[in-house]
């Protein structure tokens, strides 16, 4: 183990962040983003580094709260908010009403950051928009969450901002699944392909933490705030990669290729005994080892796979792709680990550039050593919901790391704590409030 290794596992292991400094500490954030995912995840990456996040909620509770992959609830909360509702205080008000949308204004004024999904335009007609506040607040940072953005052609469309509209406006979906093969009409699978679990959603908090990460940054530097304006579509077009220089200077758009690559071969899944496994060569000389693991050492010079271009030939890498299986579908992916570690380590250079690796279930990732040695995973005891298996913040930092502090609670659980406590709200206004609907 080298001394740093051994230092890291002591100083950014997440067992060590109590008592060390919260980068964030001081900083108020309002959420407001009823029924939208990307604004919590935003709003929790802010917990994570230490600060003070209120989530308003509708006195129902968000929708959100609702929403339950195969009708999975606990005590009335489903799965996805459960997972995201870390580090808040929770209240509620009602937008609908005078009282509850001057309110919202009131927690607006009082906060450093707010992260919102709601329509800007509708904001300011509550006051509760940037352009209302930063006369009285000019070191505001607002955060816009929208599928289309605030300007452009598009951003007065009436659409509700989803996951899978800011996928399929992004492009990306379109090049992800099983290539067509021009039977008429295409077969179900042959389809464009959603990017995993709410990635459109996820893309767009996490860019949308991080611009205003920078605000704040440069906020504390020059007093002044601004707006971070994110689309969620925008926000996965960062992960087209080559691909949309690639279609400009080639004029054509890159088609659904499933598992292959246009640039590289093999960078793929492949079959094995127990189930499935990485393999890649990014290079000739790794190609070649590669290719004298397997027991195939002659194809390294075969004109079909000899250099990167004959590789990337569609015929050429389902040829390839049949080869690799039938030498890798009689081992387990352990094996096959073993099999490229015992013959890489005898060289170096490019010729050692082989990388292979589990394709994990999940219960298999939770289950791994290296995971869980570096506490990856949370299982806190939620009052009122029970313990849960949570995944923990990913930075490990050894000044400022990030933490989980608290869990999801009730709607509204903290209304007297901040409507009284922070806003410093006479107890009789809370009270009348209350009896009003507004809260």
């Amino acid at each position: 183990m080298s001394g740093f290794t051994e230092w890291a596992g002591r100083a950014t292991h997440p067992e060590s962040a109590a008592g060390k400094p919260e980068a964030l500490s001081g900083i108020r954030v309002l959420e407001y983003c009823p029924g939208h995912f990307g604004g919590m995840v935003a709003a929790s990456i802010l917990g994570e580094f230490g600060a003070d996040v209120v989530k308003v909620e509708p006195p129902g509770g968000d929708p959100l709260r609702r929403v339950a992959p195969e009708g999975v609830l606990v005590e009335g909360t489903g799965l996805p908010f459960l997972s995201e509702a870390r580090n808040r205080r929770y209240v509620t008000l009602s937008a609908g009403h005078p009282e509850g949308r001057a309110l919202l204004r009131r927690l607006a004024a009082a906060s450093d950051v707010v992260v919102t999904s709601e329509a800007p335009d509708r904001l300011e007609e509550n006051g509760a928009g940037y352009l209302s506040l930063r006369r009285e607040r000019p070191d505001l940072v607002y955060l816009y969450l929208s599928a289309y953005g605030s300007f452009g052609p598009d951003a007065a469309r009436p659409v509700l901002d989803s996951d899978i509209l800011c996928q399929a406006l992004s492009g990306g979906p379109f090049i992800v699944g099983e290539p067509e093969t021009g039977e008429s009409p295409p077969a179900p699978h042959q389809a464009p392909t959603r990017l995993g679990n709410w990635h459109g959603w996820f893309s767009q908090g996490l860019w949308g933490a991080f611009g205003v990460l920078a605000a704040l940054r440069f906020r504390e530097e020059t007093g002044k705030g601004q707006v971070v304006d994110m689309a969620g579509a925008e926000a996965m077009m960062m992960f087209a990669d080559y691909n949309i220089t690639w279609m400009h200077t080639a004029g054509k758009a890159r088609g659904r290729l499933g598992n292959y690559d246009p640039a590289v071969f093999p960078y793929t899944y492949i079959r094995c005994r127990d189930g499935y496994t990485f393999i890649a060569a990014y290079n000739d000389e790794a190609f070649e080892s590669l290719m004298q693991i397997i027991g195939r050492p002659e194809l390294a010079r075969d004109p079909r796979f000899s250099n990167p271009a004959g590789r990337v030939r569609i015929e050429n890498e389902r040829a390839l792709l049949a080869v690799l299986e039938e030498w890798s579908g009689k081992l387990s992916a352990d094996e096959i680990l073993a099999a490229v570690e015992e013959h890489t380590s005898k060289k170096s250079g490019p010729g050692a550039a082989v990388v292979t690796g589990r394709v994990n279930r999940p219960l298999e990732t939770l289950s791994e050593r290296n995971w869980q040695e570096r506490g990856c995973f949370l299982r806190p005891a939620i009052p009122g919901y029970g313990e849960l298996s949570l995944a923990a913040p990913p930075w490990k930092m050894s000044g400022t790391p990030p933490r989980w502090k608290s869990g999801c609670r009730p709607p509204g659980a903290d209304n007297r704590d901040v409507y009284a406590g922070t806003l410093g709200m006479p107890e009789e206004e809370y009270v009348r409030l209350g009896a009003l609907g507004a809260i």
